[in-house]
């Protein structure tokens, strides 16, 4: 039988903790709510479809899940708000409009809800059914699930028992990055590095926090999977090593693009949930041909797949939350699968809906179908202009279609742009496209009292005998995991809730002495 309930209290996985803790600085949001729109054509009947969304939200228990920290630990339980199921009459609305309305709405982690369903009658036979669910219980695969399950609840067929709990699968998934955490370490010491310089055209800033975005659209060439046939490369292998190369053409050296990689083994294949992590590939200079440069590519890839369950900050220091790990990251998605089957009705379905945000400075979204590859670059216009993705986005399908054209050509050989004069661009770190808030408040209260208890909560969490007061929690190894411990503990032994914001501003034993320091003043 199908496990249909979150058992109280079980674990959260490392994905939603890292999302979590991201979220609970403020510097999250709607980038992660994943929108999927789905158009049914025909004599519908509302309310069986309606009842289709209920049996999908039963089946599957992630959508009605909510995220609860005790006593330093994050853990899944149900969501006090579950799942709206809902109808609306928007005859002569347009389904983008309805599909980005959907998708601006909240979603929250802590009470619910963490997904909502909503179906519009757009005219007598036409309707759009949109879902919008967070990435803390969702991705990208969970969509087809999440089709699928609808057909066939629509059609009256028994939903597939799922072989194995949500919970299950995440004691098993932590005993496995624990067997390589060693390793991973050994793996990313002599491979990442914590670069934040970009040149691109048009470009006047870096950012690895959300914001609100923009997108631009394309279609990848037909012919790029005979030609990655004849590299002995995957198509992905193919698009990954052209956008490296394309960097490199622009000036960048050794520039690393982080890439969304499935998490999934086949006991979760049936899932709904956040199956995915997110981490760096770095490639060396592009020379010789194109073909060679990216039979490299996918060696180095090969490599880090070994890791593909441990994140990265939990491997190594000096990653602080963030939305994007590089200023540039790629995900792609194949799906095997045509449009779902309704009874009697014609579906089809926006399996790239945009919710209106980007998670760094830009960002490549593949979708490869039976069909076609459709793109999309995602950009950050506070710090990108749109003509400059509109350059980068003509500079790969150029690139794209030559490779096509001759697999084997040199890389000397292929249209490649000039390079971007360097200018000096810098960071923006912001939640929302500005400067991170100052600690302000945080330096102006007394922390010496407090040195002391707060250094030895470090000490403890961190697993060190010594830290220096101004040392950065992120340097020295800690984590989303690590900030959660840390308030736990503030909480029980000096009865103060510190924020998450605290961290992302003044990640020292100084900086949360003081605002301990702070916050007791308030109370008084």
């Amino acid at each position: 039988m199908s496990p249909t309930l979150v058992d109280e209290g079980e674990q959260a996985s490392l994905a939603q903790h890292g999302m979590w803790i991201t979220e609970q600085m403020g510097c999250g949001g709607r980038v992660y709510h994943m929108p999927l729109a789905i158009r049914v054509d025909g004599p519908v009947d509302v309310d069986r479809l309606l009842a289709a969304c209920h049996d999908v939200i039963r089946a599957h228990p992630q959508l009605g899940a909510a995220l609860t920290e005790r006593d330093g630990v994050l853990r899944r339980v149900p969501a006090a708000v579950p799942p709206p199921v809902g109808f609306e009459d928007a005859s002569g609305r347009e389904p983008r409009e309805l599909a980005e309305r959907e998708a601006s709405l909240a979603l929250d982690l802590r009470t619910g809800p963490t997904a909502r369903f909503t179906v519009f009658r757009l005219a007598p036979e036409r309707h759009l059914l949109v879902v919008v669910a967070h990435h803390a219980v969702f991705d990208g695969m969970s969509k087809d699930i999440l089709v699928r399950g609808l057909a066939r609840a629509y059609a009256g067929l028994p939903t597939p028992a799922l072989t194995t709990t949500y919970g299950e699968a995440v004691e098993r998934e932590n005993a496995r990055v624990a067997e390589l955490l060693g390793d991973a370490a050994e793996f990313w010491r002599g491979r990442w590095r914590d670069r934040q310089d970009l040149r691109l055209p048009g470009l006047s800033g870096v950012s690895t926090r959300a914001a609100a975005g923009e997108a631009v659209d394309f279609a990848l060439p037909a012919d790029l999977a005979v030609a990655a046939d004849k590299m002995g490369v995957t198509r992905f292998e193919l698009v990954l090593a052209a956008v490296h190369t394309l960097l490199a053409a622009y000036g960048n050296e050794g520039t690393a693009v982080a890439v969304d990689l499935s998490t999934r083994t086949e006991e979760t294949r049936g899932h709904i949930g956040p199956f995915v992590n997110e981490l760096p590939v770095a490639a060396p200079a592009p020379g010789g041909t194109f073909a060679d440069f990216a039979r490299s590519l996918r060696e180095e890839l090969r490599a880090v797949y070994r890791f593909r369950q441990v994140p990265l900050a939990r491997a190594v220091g000096g990653v602080s939350p963030r939305t994007a790990l590089t200023p540039v990251s790629v995900s792609y998605r194949r799906r095997d699968g045509g449009a779902p089957e309704f009874p009697g009705l014609e579906a089809s379905v926006d399996w790239m809906s945009f919710n209106g945000a980007v998670r760094g400075t830009l960002h490549l979204q593949v979708v490869d179908a039976p069909d076609g590859a459709a793109a999309r670059l995602q950009f950050n216009p506070l710090v990108l202009s749109r003509s400059g993705c509109e350059t980068v986005a003509g500079h790969l399908l150029s690139l794209l279609r030559a490779v096509a054209a001759a697999p084997d050509a040199d890389l000397a050989g292929l249209p490649l742009p000039s390079p971007v004069a360097d200018g000096a661009v810098e960071q923006s770190f912001a939640r929302t496209g500005e400067e991170p808030a100052s600690a302000g408040a945080t330096g102006e209260a007394d922390a010496g009292p407090f040195l002391a208890e707060v250094g030895e909560i470090w000490r403890e969490v961190l697993g060190m005998p010594e830290i220096g007061l101004d040392e950065d929690l992120f340097d020295l190894g800690g984590h989303s995991l690590s900030i959660t411990q840390i308030i736990a503990k503030v909480r029980e032994r000096m009865d103060v809730e510190l924020s998450f914001d605290v961290f992302f501003d003044e990640p020292t034993i100084t900086g949360i002495a003081a605002e301990v320091a702070r916050l007791r003043e308030e109370a008084c």
